[in-house]
């Protein structure tokens, strides 16, 4: 198990480390003609970083029964914090989105907060209730009802994407814990028609599903970016451009140090580039479920699944995203693109995966 561990830990370095150098490649020209210095999002990143860092060590060591007594009053501060991000002069709105807290040159994401405040509740509910999760009324609803109120809450932000992730990773821990598949396969077709209506009644949404199946009809507007992203990647072929060489950077490909920086990578590094990256995710998911498979318990198992799940579904929608293969969404690519509070709770993640990799190992 620690040879295990050490692989998580390695693979995630390394990650990190592929992020720190493109973030500054894709960003430096940008951050010096808008603000005046080349450095302005790789420092912002690096101390975004090093706040995670030692968030992560602090998991790793953190009593994994404290946490779980926890979870409930962890819950109730995310669930206050997504009441307060919606209060004008509050919650910064930018692009008609009001989704984070400002403080100083740092922004804080509750939403990002929520998702593990949501996961570990649910691990929680999961060990406690045991057998009854099978139970409609005495599992299912509840667990259903709080995934509800958080997803409502998202979706008033807006941010639907971060709403149907939370929703996914739920219910797969609800399958894993044995919840009948009866029981989500209803909510599934009970959710179609407001999933349907929140694509197709906002204008921006809709543009993003018709760019997507054909981003050429519209090349100036709902296509560009994907277009953009396409190039890049083709650009790339199979050794790249070389590193910090990339033209669309220049002000062609927006969010290239952010949503798009997969396609940075394309291009700089060529195909054996990103092939590298998705070659350490799969690497990450096939030792992540490693721990989840010889977990102690129940609350270390549902917790690891549904951390190992957050983080390889935000890279397959990423590099998704990138490759025209799924509708732009707006998840980074986690330890890799420009960091805020997702990368800090990204990596608290990883600690309290590690941390249960730990408990595995001792009682071996």
């Amino acid at each position: 198990m620690r040879s295990i561990r050490s692989s998580i830990f390695l693979t995630v370095a390394i990650l990190l480390s592929i992020g720190v150098v493109m973030i500054y490649s894709a960003s430096s020209i940008y951050a010096y003609e808008k603000m005046g210095d080349s450095l302005y999002f790789l420092k912002r990143h690096l101390a975004y970083l090093a706040i995670g860092i030692v968030v992560m060590f602090a998991a790793m060591t953190v009593d994994i029964n404290l946490l779980k007594r926890l979870s409930r009053p962890i819950l109730l501060i995310s669930l206050f914090l997504l009441i307060l991000v919606l209060v004008p002069h509050v919650g910064k709105e930018t692009a008609g989105a009001r989704r984070w807290f400002k403080f100083a040159f740092l922004s804080f994401q509750p939403s990002e907060f929520a998702k593990f405040a949501v996961i570990l509740y649910t691990a929680d509910m999961i060990s406690r209730k045991g057998r009854l999760m099978k139970s409609f009324l005495f599992g299912y609803v509840p667990a259903v009802f709080v995934l509800g109120t958080f997803v409502g809450l998202i979706l008033l932000e807006p941010d639907m994407g971060t709403a149907i992730t939370i929703s996914i990773i739920v219910m797969m821990m609800l399958f894993a814990a044995g919840v009948k598949k009866s029981h989500i396969f209803t909510s599934f077709l009970a959710a179609l028609p407001a999933v349907y209506l929140l694509l197709f009644s906002v204008p921006y949404r809709r543009k993003r599903i018709t760019a997507f199946l054909n981003p050429w009809a519209d090349r100036k507007g709902a296509g560009f970016q994907i277009i953009q992203s396409f190039i890049a990647l083709g650009s790339g072929g199979l050794f790249g451009v070389g590193l910090g060489q990339s033209r669309q950077k220049l002000f062609f490909l927006p969010a290239s140090h952010t949503d798009f920086i997969f396609s940075i990578i394309g291009e700089e590094l060529g195909l054996l580039g990103t092939a590298s990256v998705v070659i350490l995710f799969i690497i990450f998911v096939w030792q992540g479920m490693k721990i989840v498979f010889n977990s102690y318990g129940p609350f270390e198992r549902s917790l690891s699944l549904g951390i190992v799940s957050l983080i390889t579904l935000e890279a397959i929608v990423n590099i998704g995203v990138t490759c025209g293969a799924l509708p732009t969404k707006g998840l980074p690519l986690p330890f890799i693109s420009y960091g805020g509070s997702g990368l800090v709770f990204r990596l608290m993640g990883i600690g309290l995966l590690l941390n249960a990799g730990k408990i595995c190992e001792t009682y071996r």
